[in-house]
Order: C-alpha cells, then structure tokens, then sequence
C-alpha cells in the first residue's frame, strides 16, 4: 500500500537550494571546458556518465519498476533533454548573458502553466517571489552587459521553449511526487539522466565524440557528472516531493546567485554593484519561497485526503477478501438442515416450540430456548429410560445435542480472517 508521507518543506528547500549550487557551480567550470571541448559532447558526456555512477551504485534500482515508472521517466528526460540539446544549439547564436536570462525565465513561465494546466492557485507572496528572481535574473544577466553577439530571434525563441520545457518538467515531477502511489525517486533520476544522455548524445555524434585530453579536464567533467547531474537531479527528485512546483522554480532560479559567489571565491573576480543588488533580489525570492509547514500540509489537505480514502479502500477490499463467515458451531453436519413437516410431531401440544422453531427457518426462538432448557435441567437427574423429557422431532435428546455442541464449540475457535 502507498503510504502519504508527511511535508518536510524545510527539508525540501535545503535539497533544492542544494541543487541551486550544485547546478549553478557548473556554470564557471563549463566555461573554462567548452574552450577545449564542444559543448554537446560536454553535455552527452556528462548526462551519460552520471547515469552510470547512479547506476553503479544501486545495480538493482531498475529492477521489478512498474511501466508507470519507465513511462514517466522517459517523459521527463525527454523534456529536459530537448530543452538541453535546443539551448545548447541556440547558444551559438546569442549572447551567454541573454540565454541566461531566457533559461531564467522558467520562474515565471512555472507559475503560469500551473495556472493555465493544473488550475493551481498561486499564493501573492509566491507571486512576489517570482517578481523578485525575475528582477534578480535580470541584474545578473542583461545589466551586467552583453558580449558584442549577432542576436538570433529564432534562438531566442528556441531558448525560450526549452526554459518552458524546463518548467514543465518541474510542474510534472511535483504531481508525480504527490499522486499517493510508490514514488520511485531513484530509479525515476537514472532513466531521465540515461535519457537526456542519449538525446543529447544524438546532438553531438553529427561530428564526432571528444573526450577531455587530460586529468584536470577529467576531474572537471566528474565534478559536472557526479555533483551537478547525479547529486543535483537525486536531490531535486526527493525536494520537490515535499516543495510544491513555482517555489522549487523559485529556489532553483537562485543559480546566478551562486554562480556570482564561486567566480568571487575561486576565480578571484571583482564584487561589483550588480552582484551586490542582484543578490539581494534573489535573497528576498528566496526567503518569499520558502514554505512553512502550515502551508505545505494545507497544499497537502486536498491531495492527502484523497490519498487517505484511496488507501482505505485498497485496506477495505484486501480485509474482504480474506475475512470469512464463522461457521455455526451449534450445526454438527455440514448438510443443510432438512425440511420437517409440521405434521411430524404428534403431539403439537407437547412441543409447540418447535412448531413455532418452522417459521424461523431452523432454529427455535431464545425465549422458546430457556423455557426448554429449564425442563431439561429439571428433568436430568430422572434415572432410567426417557429421563430426558425433550425429544427433537429426530428422535434425539437434546440435552445431549447441547452437550454435543459445546464440547463442538470448545474444540472449534471461530476465524475471522484466513491465514496467510
């Protein structure tokens, strides 16, 4: 049975914030990179080798996946990977500030398609957050200046539909996290990065795969590989499971911010004013989207009901079918009682209990039971033949059919429930 897990948004957002820096420190190292090596097979490498190292790690995390699973993997890898492969073709066309700032606006593309595809309300602080990573994006890229870089409109636009991919990929990956079902985070990782490997993959085989050409560019792509893509889509995977979609968006828009912060520590580059303001810009988003746990398990009321009725069905008809119906132990066969006509007792005066027992199908009424019982009582310690002075119309006592049917009763315990 799936069990509803509990919101952990504090949780969520230091794994998201994770992925923020993890994705964002691949920036400044893919810049040095793409100087020796072409940025598709970058990405086709990259993509290719984390699958593996997941891979390696759990050998049996593919095994035993429903189809549910494949489906919505190869899904989601197709859409990041065609939004990889169209950003990666569309950069040769425009400048890196503005393909930055087109990825970036997935954080308002997120909350639309939530609107227009889920009917998802949008809380005004969350819309405040949005404002604010916009504003930021904007300082890190466009204010900062562009590179003297012929500008293509069909690039952009390319660009543009693969930040909306990247959105759509981030609205779908949090309604499969919340269905109630087995959320199968792990294996669900390694078939989109094997996926996003392999279209990717198809981008740069039109001419020829190259590999680094020596260590340090090696350790460079594993930092890539195993950090930003493993590390980075297992924790994204398992935060947006308790994050809801535009505050992930908002959280992983953040990587500008942690872009800024590694070219100051490791490259030595200078704080200037716009990193001052845009940090600040993407600090307030940030805090504006992270959730409280009030609001997530609000989020959570609707989902987790019809979760909880889901659950307590499957419980309901599993119970069904194993429960059984308690024999009656009073009945010594198994044979179905036989019809006696009311014309079989010869003295309708001397057992009216039983002439009245006909009507109820079998048995004789409780108060028709004690008053017999009583003469029985009365009647057992009559020596000699006919002590018993309560024959059935069988011809037997039934003071020894009571006596019959409880020691048939301590033998025989009622099961509700069959064993398993």
């Amino acid at each position: 049975m799936a069990v509803v897990p509990a919101p952990r948004p504090l949780s969520g957002a230091v794994l998201l914030l994770f992925v923020s820096a993890a994705w964002g420190s691949a920036f400044p190292l893919m810049k040095d990179l793409i100087h020796r090596l072409p940025v598709e097979d970058l990405l086709a490498e990259r993509y290719l080798i984390a699958a593996l190292t997941l891979l390696l790690i759990r050998p049996g995390c593919l095994r035993g996946l429903p189809r549910k699973t494949w489906f919505n993997g190869v899904v989601l890898g197709v859409m990041f990977g065609v939004g990889q492969a169209g950003q990666a073709i569309a950069l040769h066309s425009l400048p890196s500030s503005l393909s930055g700032f087109a990825v970036g606006c997935s954080v308002v593309i997120t909350p639309i398609l939530a609107l227009v595809v889920f009917k998802a309300k949008v809380q005004r602080r969350i819309w405040a957050g949005v404002v604010l990573a916009l504003a930021g994006m904007t300082v890190f890229t466009l204010l900062r200046g562009m590179e003297d870089h012929e500008v293509s409109v069909l690039a952009l636009g390319v660009t543009l539909a693969a930040a909306a991919l990247y959105s759509g990929h981030t609205l779908l990956l949090a309604q499969l996290s919340k269905r109630g079902e087995p959320f199968h985070a792990y294996a669900l990782t390694v078939i989109q990065l094997f996926t996003i490997g392999l279209l990717t993959g198809v981008v740069a085989v039109r001419d020829g795969i190259s590999l680094p050409s020596n260590g340090p560019d090696w350790l460079i792509l594993g930092h890539l590989a195993v950090v930003s893509c493993a590390l980075g889509f297992l924790a994204r995977s398992y935060g947006q499971a308790h994050v809801p979609a535009v505050p992930s968006a908002i959280l992983m828009s953040s990587q500008p911010l942690w872009v800024a912060a590694i070219s100051v520590i490791w490259f030595q580059e200078k704080v200037d004013c716009s990193m001052i303001v845009g940090g600040g810009l993407m600090a307030g988003a940030m805090l504006l989207a992270l959730p409280s746990r009030t609001a997530a398990l609000g989020k959570e009321h609707s989902h987790g009901r019809r979760d909880l009725l889901a659950v307590t069905a499957r419980a309901a008809r599993a119970l069904a079918d194993l429960r059984i119906k308690r024999e009656d132990q009073l009945r010594l066969d198994g044979a179905p009682p036989p019809y006696i006509d009311k014309s079989a007792c010869m003295n309708t005066g001397s057992c009216p209990w039983h002439a009245r027992s006909l009507k109820g199908g079998g048995e004789p009424s409780l108060e028709r039971l004690i008053e017999r019982a009583t003469v029985i009582v009365r009647a057992r310690n009559l020596p000699g033949v006919g002590c018993c002075q309560s024959l059935t119309l069988l011809g037997r006592c039934l003071c020894d059919l009571m006596e019959e049917a409880e020691q048939a009763r301590a033998k025989a315990l009622p099961r509700w429930f069959r064993s398993q």
